[in-house]
Order: structure tokens, then sequence, then C-alpha cells
């Protein structure tokens, strides 16, 4: 007589089935969402070049690729040596790699063990005691167990979740090679940046210790002219303040440049008290042409883009080994040895034992725990999905508000730059009539102090000119083959 079959139960085993043939895959599409892309990366489109300064416009090249040793554009042979040397030297940058390596090392594992059955040799040696007929003289006997053995096991992957737990592992290995890519080109931005404003810094330094003694040269004559009746108290207080407060901006400003050289020691692997000398920053030059790629091929060529797209993979991924957890496992097992109850028996010809099986385990009931697990692995795919549009959307704000940067700070640098001139030139005819006692010395003192604050202007500018054009390097992202060229 069959026993009918309880209606909850059938519902349980056959949810498995019913999930499968209600889902088109068992993980979703592990390509990222297509993105609407800029017709252009800001509010008004970037000009072909930017103005002219310093002898040089730079052209802003659309639809060009990415520039992998875009450093070397500065055309610094000590620039170079110094990235270099941070690449080759920095420990945060080896520590990625080597966890690189390890994170590889454990995928290779994974997969190998995946794809090929597990083999393993064990020996068993136990003294037991064991209950006898209680009619029998002795009711307990004492004997030795001696086994060895090689076992085999293998896991057939019937619905994938060896490969999908493969391609989700896979995919975080991506992420941290994409990351190093990113750290490499961080750490030669930061080496760059670090660099150029520190040699910034050092002219500021230089400067402004002659505008402060050009300043308290004022003061004086403008003190003795209040003495002798022609200047008044008020003037002589305010050149006097003039020079203090420019002069207490100096250990500020000497600290600031210290640090920067501290930083950069650190980038290059060193310690701090081995930073390297400045670089001479009317040797560097500002590059003439700067790479923008179009904004469908930025996806490609950003660290960052990667990263968040091999997320979505991971994602997808995990989806698929939640859904396969829902179905039957099966595996299989051999074994084949020798054993006895003495040594003697296990290395002889005789005692041969072997055993063969396979196993089918079907969940049923686990109180909810792998639909849950499903489920949430499904919300964190949209999250990623997500994720992803984000990271495009910030990449593209990245560019439009470094290529707005540059564009404002060539203009501003032309029109210092102009200032600067006209500075100058007044400095000049003013220090011509002064010789021919058309003017009193102190006017030339005064004159020459609007010179070297023109100089300062001009000097800030410049800088933030060649920081924001490493800046448009770094938004542009690598090429391809990036990680070979550095």
């Amino acid at each position: 007589m069959s026993m009918p079959i309880p209606l909850t139960s059938f519902r349980l085993a056959a949810l498995p089935l019913v999930l499968a043939l209600g889902a088109c895959a068992f993980a979703p599409d592990s390509k990222p969402p297509a993105v609407a892309q800029p017709a252009q990366y800001g509010v008004e489109a970037a000009p072909a070049a930017g103005a002219s300064a310093q002898g040089v416009a730079q052209r802003f090249e659309r639809g060009a690729q990415p520039v992998p040793q875009w450093w070397k554009r500065y055309n610094s042979d000590a620039l170079n040596a110094l990235v270099e040397e941070g690449l080759a030297n920095s420990p945060d940058l080896a520590a990625a790699e080597r966890n690189l390596a390890g994170a590889r090392e454990q995928l290779r594992g994974q997969v190998n063990s995946s794809l090929l059955p597990s083999v393993d040799a064990g020996a068993n040696a136990t003294r037991n005691r064991a209950l006898m007929m209680p009619e029998l003289p002795q009711p307990t006997a004492l004997y030795n167990v001696f086994t060895g053995q090689i076992q085999a096991s293998y896991d057939l992957d019937l619905f994938g979740a060896a490969r999908f737990a493969n391609t989700s592992l896979a995919a975080q290995v991506a992420q941290q090679a994409y990351q190093l890519e990113s750290a490499r080109r961080s750490l030669a931005g930061n080496i760059v940046t670090g660099a150029i404003t520190s040699a910034s810094l050092a002219e500021r330094v230089a400067l402004t210790e002659k505008q402060v003694v050009l300043l308290r040269q004022v003061a004086r004559d403008t003190q003795r002219r209040y003495e002798l009746g022609s200047a008044s108290q008020n003037d002589a207080l305010d050149a006097d303040q003039d020079a203090a407060t420019l002069e207490a901006s100096l250990p500020g400003l000497r600290a600031q440049w210290h640090a920067t050289r501290h930083a950069l020691a650190v980038l290059l692997g060193r310690s701090p008290d081995q930073a390297p000398p400045d670089l001479a920053f009317a040797t560097l030059d500002v590059p003439a042409q700067v790479p923008v790629v179009v904004p469908s091929e930025l996806l490609a060529a950003r660290p960052d883009i990667q990263v968040a797209e091999a997320v979505v993979q991971a994602a997808a991924a995990d989806v698929g080994l939640a859904t396969a957890q829902l179905f039957p496992s099966l595996s299989l097992s051999a074994s084949m040895g020798k054993g006895g109850f003495a040594w003697a028996d296990v290395l002889s010809g005789a005692g041969p034992i072997w055993a063969i099986g396979a196993s089918l385990t079907q969940p049923i009931f686990h109180g909810g725990a792998l639909l849950a697990e499903r489920s949430a692995a499904k919300e964190r795919y949209q999250a990623a999905v997500l994720q992803y549009k984000q990271t495009v959307l910030t990449a593209f704000r990245d560019v439009a508000d470094t290529l707005s940067r540059l564009e404002a700070g060539g203009q501003a640098l032309a029109s210092a730059e102009a200032s600067r001139r006209a500075a100058e030139q007044s400095y000049r005819n003013t220090a011509s009539r002064v010789r021919l006692g058309a003017l009193a010395p102190y006017t030339e003192y005064a004159s020459e102090q609007h010179y070297v604050a023109a100089r300062l202007r001009e000097l800030q500018y410049a800088n933030e000119r060649m920081t924001e054009t490493a800046a448009l390097f770094q938004a542009m992202g690598s090429p391809a083959d990036a990680a070979s060229q550095m």
C-alpha cells in the first residue's frame, strides 16, 4: 500500500525546479548596463586650445588615447627619475602587488579544486574493546585495527555552483588588478604633483623673503621721512604693519614647503629626512598637448570604472551561486587500501578493502536561509549596478571639472603674466628715474615690491596649470596595456 506524499513536501521539493523554469538564467547579465553618454563633458564645450600663457597655448586633443607615461611630457629627466624611483620602491605599491599575487594563487587553487578530484592518503590505528555474547566466559574482547587507504572524491558541478563561485572570485581578483593599476597611476600623479608643488613653494619662499626685505626697507624709509616731516605717522605705521604682516606668513609657508618635501620623500619610499632636492620650477615644461578621451572610451580607460564593472560581474556570479545551491548536489567517492588486526596483515597481500559510492543531496527545508541568501545576492547585484552608474557619472564630472579648471587656470595665468610684465616694466622705469634723480629712492623699493608680488601671483597660477594638467592626465585613465608600460 503506497503512502500519499504530503502536498507541502512536494512543493518544497519542486521549488528549485519552479525557480529554474521561472527565470531565464541562474544569474543576471554580468555586463553592466549602458549609461547615457554625454555629448560633451561639461555644460560648455571645452575649446580646442587654452589661453596662451608663458609661450604655451595648450591643445586639447579630442578623441586621443590616454598616455601611459604622461609625466615625461614635462620634459624633465629629474622628474622622470623621481617617478621611476617611486614606482620601484613604494611599500604601498609593493604590498598591493603581493596581495594581488596572493589572490591569483587563491583563484588558481579554487579553480583546480573544482575541476579535479581530490585524492588523499590516510592511515588509522585503533585499539577497541567490544561487547561479546553474555554466555561466553569473557563478555568483552580487546583487539587492534590497522588500516591504510587512498581516498578520492569528486563533486559534479551539475548546476554550475562551482563555476559561479570561480567566476565571482575571478571578478574579485580583477578588482584588485584594476585597483593596483589605479594605485600606480595615483602614485605617479602624487609624485608629479608633489615635486611641482615643492618646486613652486621653494620659489614662493624665496620671493616672499625678498618681498619682506623690500617692505622692511620701505618701512625704514617711510620712518625717516616721517622723522623729517615729509610723511605722516600713519604712513610709517602702515608700512611697518605691511612688512610685519607679510613676515608673519613666512613660517607657515616654510612649514608647508617642508611638509610637501616630507610627503614626497615617503612617496618615493624614503624617510622624510632623505627628501630629494627641489626641482628648478623654470626647467619644467607644461605639456602643450593633452588628450581628451571621448566619453564612450573613458569607460574602458578609467581603473575606477573597471573596478565597478568587476564588482557587477562578481555580484552577478554570486546570484548564480545562490540559485545553484537550491538544486541537488552530487558527489562521487572511492577508496582503496588494506586493513587488518595487525600491521603485518596490512603490509601483506591479505586484507584488501575498497569502497565506491555516490551521494545526492537535495535541499528541502533550511528555514528560508537559502532563499534569503538568493534574495540578498540579487539586492547586492542591483546595488552594484547602481554603484557602477554612479561611478561612471562621477568620472564624467571629474573630467568636466578638471577641463574647466584647466581652461580657467590658463586664462588666469595669461592675465597674471600680463600683470607681471607691466609691473616689471614699471619697476624698470622707476629704477631708471631714481638713478636720474627724478624720484626718491624709496619709490624704487616700493615698485620692486609690487613687481615681486606680481611674480608670486604668476608663479601660483603657473603651478596650478601644471598640477591641473597632471590631474587631467589622471582623469583620462589608462590605456589597455598600461601596466606593461609603467
